[in-house]
């Protein structure tokens, strides 16, 4: 299992608290790991509630058309690295 940064271990206590992932510890959650299609399997819903989580605790805001967004939610270490990035924009 990869070591997480904090960044990362903070985004996964969020989507196992938003998402009520009782299975499921944020310990659990490899960063590389792809977090749709496998991985921990989430679906469009989740998404969209990790989305809304997101842009309330660190005031990040996801657009749904933006191409990039895939890519942002592909695993925990590309979302935590999109947060910060745009945490010092």
């Amino acid at each position: 299992m990869g070591e997480m940064t904090p960044e990362e271990h903070r985004l996964a206590v969020l989507i196992v608290d938003v998402l009520n992932l009782e299975d499921v510890k944020p310990e659990d959650i490899e960063p590389t790991e792809p977090l749709f299609d496998g991985g921990l399997g989430l679906d469009s819903i989740d998404a969209l509630e990790i989305a809304v989580a997101v842009a309330q605790s660190y005031d990040v805001h996801l657009k749904a058309d933006d191409e990039e967004t895939q890519a942002v939610f592909s695993t925990l270490q590309s979302l935590a690295s999109y947060v910060a990035q745009q945490q010092a924009n």
